[in-house]
């Protein structure tokens, strides 16, 4: 469960149990907390938002939160472009 003024939400969650998360705490930090899953024996780890990114590497964590960013542009709605 969050800290009081933190909110999650599930991103990804892998057929072996593991589950990665999208944290904001309540200083408005953005993290992805890894929950690997209990027969591993691992402890749950956070990487900051820009670090997880920039790994890049087109894992399905990373490719379920692109998706998860791109409900934000469909939901938007139109606006004059700005430069």
């Amino acid at each position: 469960m969050p800290a009081q003024g933190s909110a999650m939400r599930l991103l990804y969650q892998a057929s072996s149990g593991d589950a990665w998360f999208l944290i904001k705490d309540g200083a408005g930090d953005v993290a992805v907390e890894h929950r690997p899953n209990a027969p591993s024996g691992g402890q749950p780890s956070r990487i900051g938002l820009l670090d997880f990114l920039a790994a890049g590497s087109g894992k399905p964590e990373q490719r379920a939160l692109m998706r998860l960013i791109g409900t934000l542009v469909e939901s938007a709605p139109a606006g004059p472009e700005r430069a």
